[in-house]
């Protein structure tokens, strides 16, 4: 399912970065070093450009795809034997409700107050994509982080190289600009899209998202508090957890296309009974 976009300020930015980061990779970098027409030259160009191609692609993807909506007509059904897990309000031990969307949350639903509605295993709302990541859009997000994380170490390493040939050989004063504000965004970009590639990677080990990690947390700290062992209720352990995400051919984990089969409600379902059946 797609969805429409509003122009939005952080996607304006991260559109010019991508942008930026090709034109002096190719033109600068790997032209300065290679020179852009030789046979390596062209090799790391090709190669680049496949990474750009693929950021920009899963990019789009993960900003068009809607994330997953509750349908309207979901109620749960507390009698239902097969469902073994319904999730309660902290307070009041009630089902979980949405009181804005006037109808009740399946499991790992939250609601987002910036999309205004409720979100199938919503992880967070990204303000860089305009968007939240949820069940339908969070492995075209994490493909996308990957070839991005991929994409600024290798400008980084082919802006290294480029500056040992420059300090033997006079350059202009823009080139060094651009050697300079390249540096200065290629390296902050990298560690902080790593950081944030480490992270995900160890959510989609555990099967968890971000809301459910801190939840866990204080789950954990209750339960250790009251002598229990707390275990996260879908972790199905680690190569279902990833097939689960990623889908079940390995040689498609890094394609930008949701990983699951089916509609999301369908699937979260499934999950349940799964990591249920697993701890039975």
């Amino acid at each position: 399912m797609t969805r429409g976009c509003k122009f939005s300020f952080h996607v304006a930015i991260v559109i010019a970065a991508i942008t930026y980061i090709y034109l002096s990779t190719v033109f600068v970098f790997i032209d300065r070093w290679f020179g852009l027409w030789s046979s390596p030259g062209m090799l790391h160009t090709v190669v680049f450009t496949f990474l750009a191609l693929m950021c920009i692609s899963s990019y789009r993807l993960a900003i068009y795809t809607d994330p997953g909506r509750v349908p309207a007509s979901f109620v749960p059904d507390i009698e239902d034997a097969t469902n073994p897990i319904h999730e309660i309000k902290r307070k009041g031990g009630d089902l979980r409700y949405c009181q804005k969307c006037s109808h009740y949350k399946p499991p790992r639903a939250h609601h987002c107050r910036i999309c205004n509605r409720c979100v199938l295993r919503m992880d967070h709302h990204c303000v860089w994509m305009n968007n939240c990541v949820g069940h339908a859009n969070y492995k075209i997000f994490f493909v996308f982080v990957v070839y991005a994380v991929t994409a600024c170490v290798y400008s980084l390493v082919l802006l290294l190289g480029s500056i040992t040939v420059d300090s033997q050989n006079d350059i202009d004063d823009s080139d060094r600009i651009i050697h300079v504000i390249s540096g200065l965004l290629l390296v902050p970009l990298s560690l902080a899209l790593g950081f944030f590639l480490g992270w995900h990677i160890y959510l989609i080990v555990q099967n968890k998202t971000t809301i459910e990690y801190h939840e866990g947390v204080r789950a954990m700290w209750l339960a250790e508090k009251g002598g229990q062992l707390y275990s996260h209720p879908y972790d199905i352990g680690v190569y279902e957890n990833l097939t689960a995400i990623l889908g079940p051919t390995i040689l498609f984990w890094l394609c930008p296309t949701t990983g699951h089969v089916g509609s999301g409600l369908r699937f979260q379902t499934n999950l349940l009974h799964s990591a249920h059946g697993g701890r039975g």
